[in-house]
């Protein structure tokens, strides 16, 4: 189930902002001092989803444009023709890590290029920067930001509600936003570059979840929470008359204008006692439906009610599907059908057991119908048939018994939208994922319609830690809400996620270096132990015996040949044990709540740090003894590791800006540490396969280098760094966790806070930061087969990935792929390549590490281009001197 995510360390970070408006593509960074960079392709290990997902928005004028909110993972743009979702955030920074939480989105239908985002995820001080609103002219491509003179919740109590932005359809330079925390009603009449508050509008909220709550998460009011405008009431180039505001306030929840916004009147005989969740207008029919709820959500509700208003007469109506008393739940996901306005369905967003139900009604809430009954409890009938095997962790590898069945249609159901162009195609968020169905009138015919999760590309994982061990998977990763995955594959969805047991999040794992069929894993649950072993490289897993005590995860480490482990969990001070954790005991020597880790190559030396100290302990983590190393970062937002094959070796990094910050280097076991002068801050740390001809590990960080933020990549112990990231790609904060492949020069792997793990591949094959690549003139032979995909493309400019399959009997040793564009292209920058280009014909060459392909293997690369009129996709493609198939 969903939790609510909190950034971790978030007070250790420092206040600020980015100047300008980062593009969504761009070269590397050049302010501060001169850096080297490289070509990095930037994927994501796939998991789909993984997350909430708050809000669903379709254009109302262009088919197939539709839009995807997260309350921390940024925002996505549909993709009609792969069925995918684009992610459009991935430029915001580390100082604005805030602004991958997106309270509200609006897509608009006068100019469908134009789409807005209202970003911020925390209204208390967990977010240094206030909120603002992001505006884009290419669907999202690039972004242009209006900042704010508050803060927004994009991860905040009630942020299903919505949407609190909003496009006035008839003048689409209006824009109305609805503010939190008693700022109250704000309106932009140039597009979103400005914006001024409505001064006069009456009533900035009452709701809070939780008064009494110090923090300020869940005593922060809840205030405006939608805009709704009444098309018919306003011409094209004409701003509309009547607009519809919805208040996070028990006795207040509507309020009208009818002279476009120059006056607003609470709506009159509206029910009191509830909160309206969602106003959706029909304005062919003339009718405001409106979704209730006791509480804010999206996790709590234990009342609700549908009611519609007849925008005419003023006449109130209760259409509740079930009477208030047999609720146990807030409704809130409301559509209409466009083509068929008659037709309205809601969710039961808060019914966690046995599962949400979904409404529908085709008499404009007369009747209803539901996607599931009871026939005799607790056996139901299901109005739909639901398929998770493109996502199969989606049943949590759960075996409940009846009404409770698994995988379930959904939990947090806040966000459920009908494709105005397509009756049949309905999407809704879940606290997991986003399923959709392209046949849903089967209901009304009494077939059943099918459910699927639509949610490829949209990745939504908070990302604790990762490990790539030597053999075996290539990643292991520890998860917030969904515990983690063992990608054996990373262009695949894993089966399931670690089970027996099931942690909510998992914190922390390890692997034994010399024996990586050894891992664990430590994590929090709400009853049952929290920690888990595996003897099969993280395959299937057994729990261990939690020590007396144990609240939480923690963090774990796993002995050089997994012979023991030292355990620093929540609730409980240090352990070690012998074995799998059957029994534990009290390491001396080392506070509670260290970060505990082990040398990789001395099985019975393992590594503490808190406060500013270092830990060493040299008989398997019975006691450790503290290391007279000085000038260390006083807090505890540190993360450190020991190098693989060397005894002793330690890398830490952390800190923060009012104090010690930066990237430490120990060779004698942390008995000292010498502080990089060239790193001016770093917040985590991670080896990989050494470069070619480099005879120490790649190391990578997270990190601040030459006065820029990115990720950053040294081949020559820390001596010179090259900057991997760029711009378009920064992810918001990027500081948990980070780790080489040890079997891959140059892959890394990149925790994010809502963006999944992203993993990068380089175009640098020279064992040196800034090498190129090879001129091989090979002569490959056999046949060929090319697949060639625009991935995205905007205003001038477009992306690409080409994957060649050798369908031949031998093998390639070097390989020279050539082809002409249509319509004057020009090919920009290439990574997994070298390339030239003479008019219209290009040919790109393989780089070092590329160029052999076994027979019946495939290569792949990508490149950025130019274009203006057309951008048909080339049409024959020659490997060396022959013709290959274009799939």
């Amino acid at each position: 189930m969903r939790r609510t995510r909190i950034l971790t360390a978030v007070l250790a970070l420092a206040a600020g902002l980015l100047a300008g408006t980062p593009p969504a593509l761009a070269a590397g960074h050049t302010a501060g001092a001169a850096l080297a960079a490289d070509t990095y392709t930037w994927k994501n290990a796939r998991i789909d989803g993984g997350g909430f997902v708050p809000g669903i928005v379709f254009n109302r004028s262009e088919k197939n444009l539709a839009y995807a909110r997260t309350d921390i993972g940024g925002a996505y743009r549909w993709q009609q023709s792969t069925k995918t979702w684009t992610p459009l955030l991935d430029s915001v920074g580390w100082n604005e890590w805030g602004h991958t939480g997106v309270v509200s989105l609006a897509s608009d239908s006068v100019n469908p290029d134009k789409v807005y985002a209202a970003v911020g995820t925390y209204t208390n001080n967990w977010d240094p920067a206030n909120g603002a609103v992001l505006r884009s002219a290419d669907r999202g491509a690039s972004w242009q930001k209006a900042d704010l003179p508050f803060k927004l919740g994009g991860n905040m109590p009630g942020r299903g509600m919505g949407e609190r932005l909003a496009i006035d359809p008839n003048k689409d330079s209006v824009l109305y936003l609805g503010a939190p925390s008693g700022k109250g009603l704000w309106r932009s009449t140039d597009s979103g570059v400005t914006w001024s508050q409505v001064t006069n509008f009456p009533n900035a909220g009452t709701y809070q979840q939780d008064p009494s709550d110090t923090t300020g998460y869940a005593s922060d009011n809840q205030g405006i929470v939608w805009v709704t405008f009444d098309e018919s009431t306003g011409t094209s180039g004409s701003a509309t008359k009547t607009i519809y505001v919805g208040v996070a306030d028990k006795d207040n929840a509507v309020y009208r204008s009818t002279d476009a916004g120059a006056t607003w009147t609470r709506l009159a005989g509206q029910p009191t006692g509830y909160l309206a969740h969602k106003g959706v207008l029909d304005a062919e029919n003339g009718y405001l439906y409106l979704a209730y709820s006791d509480k804010g959500g999206p996790y709590d509700g234990g009342k609700g009610q549908l009611w519609r208003y007849a925008t005419a007469s003023g006449t109130w109506t209760n259409i509740s599907p079930v009477a208030e008393a047999d609720t146990y739940y807030g409704f809130s996901g409301l559509t209409v059908d466009r083509r068929h306005p008659g037709t309205v369905m809601a969710t039961a967003y808060s019914s966690w057991w046995p599962d949400t139900q979904i409404f529908r009604s085709t008499d404009s809430g007369a009747t209803w119908t539901k996607a599931w009954d009871y026939t005799s409890y607790p056996d139901r009938a299901d109005r739909y048939t639901i398929d998770v095997s493109s996502s199969p962790w989606l049943t949590f590898g759960a075996h409940p018994s009846p009404p409770e069945q698994t995988p379930k249609l959904g939990w947090m159901t806040e966000s459920l939208e009908i494709d105005p162009f397509d009756s049949d195609r309905m999407m809704y968020g879940t606290g997991a994922t986003l399923y959709g169905t392209e046949n849903l009138t089967q209901w009304d015919s009494g077939g059943k319609f099918t459910v699927k999760p639509m949610v490829q590309g949209l990745e939504e994982t908070a990302v604790n830690d990762l490990a790539s061990p030597p053999s075996g998977a290539p990643l292991l990763s520890a998860l917030g809400d969904i515990g983690g995955f063992r990608h054996m594959d990373l262009t695949k969805v894993p089966s399931m996620m670690f089970t027996s047991p099931t942690f909510t999040t998992t914190t922390s794992l390890d692997f034994a270096e010399t024996n990586p069929n050894t891992v664990v894993r430590v994590g929090d649950l709400d009853s049952g132990p929290h920690i888990a072993f595996s003897t099969d490289n993280g395959a299937n897993w057994f729990a261990g015996t939690d020590p007396s005590g144990v609240s939480g995860g923690g963090t774990v480490a796993a002995a050089s040949d997994g012979s023991r482990f030292v355990w620093s969990p929540a609730g409980a001070g240090v352990q070690y044990t012998t074995g799998f954790g059957s029994s534990w005991q009290a390491s001396s020597g080392i506070p509670t709540g260290a970060v505990v880790e082990s040398d990789r190559v001395d099985p019975k030396t393992f590594y503490g740090f808190k406060s500013g100290r270092f830990y060493v302990s040299s008989d398997g983590g019975a006691t450790f003894t503290a290391s007279s190393a000085s000038g260390l970062p006083s807090g505890d937002s540190v993360r450190f590791k020991a190098l693989p094959g060397t005894k002793g070796d330690v890398w830490l990094a952390g800190g923060a800006s009012d104090g010690a910050y930066g990237l430490w280097h120990s060779t004698d076991g942390g008995a000292s540490f010498t502080k990089l002068s060239n790193v001016e801050q770093a917040d985590t740390i991670g080896f990989g396969k050494a470069a070619p001809g480099a005879a120490y590990q790649t190391l990578y960080t997270s990190a601040k280098i030459g006065g820029v933020r990115g990720i950053f990549r040294s081949t020559d112990k820390g001596a010179t760094w090259t900057r991997i990231n760029d711009d378009a790609h920064q992810w918001g904060w990027t500081g948990e966790a980070i780790t080489g492949d040890p079997r891959v020069y140059g892959r890394v792997y990149v925790s994010t806070n809502g963006r999944g793990v992203v993993y990068g591949d380089t175009s640098d094959t020279g064992g040196g930061d800034g090498g190129g690549g090879t001129d091989p003139s090979p002569t490959p032979t056999g046949a060929c087969m090319v697949t060639y995909r625009i991935t995205n493309q905007w205003a001038d400019g477009f992306q690409a990935d080409v994957r060649l399959d050798n369908t031949g009997s031998t093998a390639w040793t070097g390989w020279s792929l050539g082809w002409s564009f249509a319509n004057g292209q020009k090919a920009g920058q290439m990574w997994n390549a070298d390339f030239t280009q003479s008019g219209a014909a290009v040919t790109a060459r393989n780089v070092g590490w590329n160029g052999n392909v076994a027979a019946g293997s495939s290569v792949s690369f990508g490149f950025t281009g130019t274009w203006s009129g057309s951008n048909t996709k080339p049409t024959s493609f020659r490997l060396g001197g022959q013709t290959c198939t274009v799939a």
